[in-house]
């Protein structure tokens, strides 16, 4: 009987060792490998930042431009750009996981990816709190939950930490510009948004459509924000000397003109939702404290 009960439990265990690997993505997809990914393609650069914080940065075997962080991440082998991706490269590749960005990949060539009947993982964290689902469920494909874990537990307690110190505080009304020419911004379902709501602020344009709405300077004007944000490469504290910023003091009785409150965050830290968007989030809620002590 102790021989068997051995046999038994090695056999159980083998079986364990090579269970295959379910998780629901982004879109709501299930995605399962047989055993954890051992060679990754990322498509896009958030998703090589959360890769990289799930433990998974070893494993990554192809990127698209622009995936710059951790430093060590522009060693990747490229695989194309968020306008077109060099599929010959990535079958080359042979990965047994591609992790994709729905909105920033072509459609035509999504489809291509599925001929290939690799998995495919779509990365689209829409909320704050997502990011840190998606560093769990990433960990579990990578066979790396340790690691992925713990990053998801720091990036929680960094963003409880900040919705504590600021989400009550007096509200700010943000518009946030995402281009000047032609003016636009991003609506109540975009995670910058989210941002905004967790340092106190209200974004103006919340209830537009679409993700990213074409708006006029007369709609700002009438919106009156008492903030207005932008994102700029590698700024790093409050910049009213960029030119997408400053076109707005020719309306010096704007609230945001008026009283100084225009301000830049570095965009890699604002715009990409990956745990770094914790950085830019306690920019922000610096910025908007500023604000609040700018009333008269």
């Amino acid at each position: 009987m102790t021989r068997f009960a051995l046999t038994v439990f090695f056999c159980v265990a083998t079986l364990h060792a090579h269970a295959a690997i379910t998780v629901t993505d982004d879109t709501g997809a299930g995605v399962t490998l047989a055993a954890p990914a051992q060679r990754v393609i990322s498509l896009a650069p958030h998703v090589t930042e959360l890769l990289y914080a799930a433990g998974g940065g070893a494993k990554l075997v192809g990127a698209v431009s622009y995936s710059d962080y951790p430093p060590e991440a522009k060693q990747v082998p490229r695989v194309g750009d968020n306008k077109a991706l060099d599929l010959e490269r990535i079958v080359a590749l042979k990965p047994d996981l591609i992790v994709v960005w729905r909105h920033g990949n072509a459609q035509r060539q999504l489809d291509r990816l599925r001929e290939m009947h690799v998995p495919l993982y779509f990365s689209e964290p829409h909320h704050l709190d997502d990011i840190a689902v998606s560093l769990t469920r990433l960990g579990q494909l990578l066979g790396t939950s340790t690691t992925a874990d713990k990053a998801a537990a720091e990036y929680r307690r960094d963003i409880a930490r900040l919705r504590a110190q600021y989400a009550s505080r007096p509200p700010v009304s943000v518009f946030y510009q995402v281009w000047d020419q032609p003016l636009m911004t991003l609506n109540g379902e975009h995670m910058v948004s989210d941002v905004i709501a967790l340092c106190g602020g209200r974004n103006v344009f919340a209830k537009l459509e679409p993700l990213v709405p074409t708006v006029s300077t007369e709609a700002v004007l009438a919106a009156n924000p008492e903030a207005i944000v932008t994102a700029a490469p590698g700024a790093t504290r409050p910049d009213t000397t960029l030119p997408q910023l400053g076109a707005w003091r020719a309306w010096p009785s704007l609230s945001a003109v008026a009283n100084n409150n225009l301000f830049a965050i570095d965009g890699d830290l604002i715009n990409r939702p990956a745990p770094r968007i914790a950085q830019g989030a306690r920019q922000l809620c610096e910025d908007l404290e500023v604000a609040r002590s700018r009333r008269k």
